[in-house]
């Protein structure tokens, strides 16, 4: 990477140090010179695409968002240089600056309205958030949580139902209005900056899907929550903003998606912090499982489709991971 840096973009390094984690295989550092400072991504290309990442990016550009720009590539090597959008995630600033709070969420809703919007002209060039996606996804939950984590058994009676619970959130999230979806649209992958707020990261999963998911994602956080009362109010805000452009679409069946949508994203969510602790030793993640797993509790009972779901976390998920449901 150091190589590349100096003889392939010629700038003059002075330092080279860890920007940030993540939760995939992908690395990132932040590249100081004299006058100048960027990131740069090493992503090993066996292990994660780029290209994806770089078309994305140019997409970002061309709509207006806020997002790294790529200055050099060499996808062959998995190496990318991009500009820096600074070193405050949302999550630092929403835990610590309490007054800034709704401010950084109105910045955030106002950048998912245009992403949605301008977003139009390119969201059916990505991959669709399809039934095969959607089953995978969920899937997740089931075999890495409920199976290698918790060797839950289930009865040829629980599978039923359980399948029975799938296909009900995957029918919900593809009769939603079609929208560019960024995928994963929360507060560790949002930044503070002080022009043109926020800055988005992470986007190279995109894909053509439901309405919801990235406003579920955003409010419903995996890593931090709220009460419900600002969260509904926020989901109604962008409800006004968003979707008057779709006057068959009414609050009453949007509410109802942002539901659904958030009780799949959180059991896919549960199941990918499972796989990150067995699979690729980061357990850190298992902390979240709780909070991400109370919003299914909070949501499944008001929904006659998601008793079973309701009562497996509650019952058996939660106690098995040693937490009070």
């Amino acid at each position: 990477m150091l190589l590349w840096l100096r003889d392939d973009t010629r700038l003059q390094v002075r330092r080279l140090l860890p920007a940030s984690k993540d939760a995939s295989f992908r690395r990132y550092f932040r590249v100081y010179t004299d006058d100048a400072q960027y990131i740069a991504m090493d992503a090993p290309p066996e292990k994660e695409l780029s290209e994806p990442f770089v078309r994305v990016a140019g997409w970002f550009a061309e709509m207006g968002l806020n997002s790294p720009r790529v200055l050099a590539e060499d996808l062959g090597r998995g190496f990318l240089l991009l500009t820096d959008l600074g070193e405050t995630q949302y999550l630092d600033a929403l835990q610590h600056e309490p007054d800034k709070v709704l401010s950084l969420y109105h910045d955030a809703l106002g950048a998912l309205v245009k992403l949605q919007r301008e977003g139009s002209q390119f969201q059916t060039r990505l991959p669709p958030y399809d039934r095969a996606l959607l089953t995978r996804e969920l899937g997740l939950f089931r075999d890495w949580l409920c199976g290698t984590k918790l060797e839950l058994k289930f009865s040829s009676g629980d599978e039923k139902r359980w399948q029975k619970t799938c296909e009900f959130l995957i029918n919900a999230a593809l009769t939603q209005p079609r929208v560019f979806v960024h995928r994963d649209y929360h507060s560790r992958n949002l930044m503070v900056c002080d022009d043109d707020n926020p800055g988005i990261l992470d986007f190279q999963d995109a894909v053509e899907g439901a309405l919801t998911y990235d406003l579920v994602s955003m409010l419903r956080d995996c890593y931090i929550s709220w009460p419900l009362e600002f969260v509904d109010a926020l989901a109604r805000k962008f409800f006004a903003d968003s979707c008057q452009r779709l006057p068959e679409y009414k609050e009453a069946q949007f509410l109802r998606d942002f539901d659904l949508s958030g009780v799949q994203r959180h059991l896919k969510a549960a199941g990918i912090f499972a796989r990150l602790e067995i699979r690729d030793g980061k357990a850190g993640y298992l902390k979240d499982v709780p909070r991400t797993l109370s919003y299914v509790s909070a949501v499944a009972p008001r929904y006659p489709e998601l008793a079973f779901l309701d009562t497996l976390i509650v019952d058996r998920v939660l106690p098995g991971l040693g937490m009070p449901a």
